[in-house]
């Protein structure tokens, strides 16, 4: 494909995509409309619980982008047959880590109800049930991403949100549900979006299986997850810290402008998974690609306009969706849009790494994490206090990843040397 061709595809692709993820997170974000019909400290825990839910899928994030990966790589069709047989194993393996992820929730039920003040016990069990539809999704949503098939992987995002929204509706309005009706609203939503991974991908994950080299899949498994979970820690973590330190009515004031900020990096985040398969297409096929430049092009345009825009139009936002009382949350909207710029631009140079196999960036990213992890314990004073951690944090993730695109860049354009050149070095 001519350079001009390759870029109007991705620009088509990521138009599609950023579209669908801008229609899936109004849809995602009217949930919280029906904070006006609950209580702050259920709406409280429905913030805590949308937070368990995204560190709950730092492994599945690395699910998906390891099945991306593969099924990019996948060229002959005996990588075809590997392929479907490491999806049927995955599948297979992480429901028998989930059994036991649930007979240890089960068995501190009573503990996880009163630290997190969840008032009804069916909350907990409908998370468990969206936990395991949130481990299997992302490896039917890695087959798609792999096979390029965005028009329906957004589709997916789509009836995700949309049926979130519905669900809830209903769960809230009619049925009184409070924070045990949006977790059914999460499961009916997590449930449409696997349905459509499992149908458009079944021609890969039915394929006839072959004898699977476990040991290479978890080399490359292993750091993709640490990486990008590491990046999801960073995204995700900070109202868990929150639900638990804070007084349980004011934790959904910096839950509100929380889900505004992130929405500067999970907008941008289609972008980067567009891009994704595509550079591990062309490093497969020893092609040269420009799709990283156009990617950190079209997420510093989106992030500037956005963290710009945020501390003007959230408290508007504030008003319309939210109860009069929220408007507490409107002095933190300038400082998560300070926070959250660095990660999504962050995010675009991690995930160019990873698709080139460079994981030397993992252990010092996982650091940033488990040092920004420490830094929340001692400084968390006020809900600023926690946000300017946060910022500190992800200036420093930012900090070292371009370090290492740099290396990687630089590693590239390095001219090979010759073997008189060896010769001369060998004496």
């Amino acid at each position: 494909m001519s350079q001009d061709s390759t870029r109007k595809t991705f620009f088509r692709q990521s138009g599609w995509m950023v579209f669908c993820t801008v229609l899936s997170g109004i849809a995602c974000y009217g949930v919280h409309f029906f904070n006006r019909a609950i209580p702050e400290s259920e709406y409280g825990v429905f913030q805590a619980l949308l937070a368990a839910l995204n560190c709950m899928g730092i492994p599945a994030l690395g699910l998906q982008m390891v099945f991306a990966h593969q099924t990019a790589m996948s060229i002959t069709r005996e990588q075809g047959k590997e392929l479907a047989a490491t999806a049927r194993g995955v599948a297979l393996g992480t429901f028998v880590l989930w059994m036991g992820a649930a007979v240890f929730i089960v068995w501190n039920f009573k503990w996880i109800l009163a630290q997190y003040g969840i008032s009804n016990p069916i909350t907990l069990w409908l998370m468990l049930a969206v936990s395991l539809a949130s481990v299997w999704g992302p490896i039917f949503g890695g087959l798609l991403q792999g096979k390029q098939n965005f028009l329906w992987a957004g589709w997916s995002a789509i009836l995700n949100s949309a049926g979130r929204l519905a669900a809830i509706a209903i769960f809230v309005l009619v049925f009184h549900g409070y924070a045990a009706g949006m977790a059914g609203g999460l499961l009916i939503g997590v449930l449409l979006s696997l349905a459509v991974c499992v149908v458009f991908t079944r021609d890969l994950w039915l394929e006839r299986g072959t004898q699977v080299d476990w040991g290479t899949w978890l080399r490359r498994m292993v750091p993709l997850t640490l990486g990008l979970g590491a990046f999801q820690f960073m995204f995700s973590a900070d109202p868990l810290f929150v639900q638990r330190w804070f007084d349980k009515d004011q934790t959904a004031f910096y839950g509100a402008a929380g889900t505004m900020g992130r929405a500067l990096c999970a907008f941008t985040g289609p972008v980067v998974g567009v891009m994704f398969p595509k550079l591990v297409r062309s490093v497969a096929l020893s092609e040269k690609s420009n799709v990283l430049t156009l990617t950190l092009i079209v997420t510093a345009v989106m992030v500037t306009i956005g963290a710009v825009a945020l501390p003007f139009v959230g408290p508007l936002v504030l008003g319309f969706m939210y109860k009069s009382s929220y408007q507490a949350s409107a002095p933190l909207l300038s400082w998560f849009a300070i926070a959250m710029a660095p990660l999504a631009l962050a995010n675009v140079l991690l995930n160019n790494l990873l698709a080139r196999s460079q994981f030397a960036v993992v252990p010092w990213v996982v650091l940033v994490a488990i040092g920004y992890a420490v830094a929340l314990t001692q400084n968390h004073g006020t809900f600023i206090a926690v946000i300017q951690t946060l910022c500190v944090s992800n200036i420093i993730f930012l900090a070292v990843v371009s370090f290492f695109a740099w290396r990687e860049s630089r590693a590239q354009c390095a001219p090979p040397v010759s073997n008189s050149h060896f010769d001369a070095l060998n004496g």
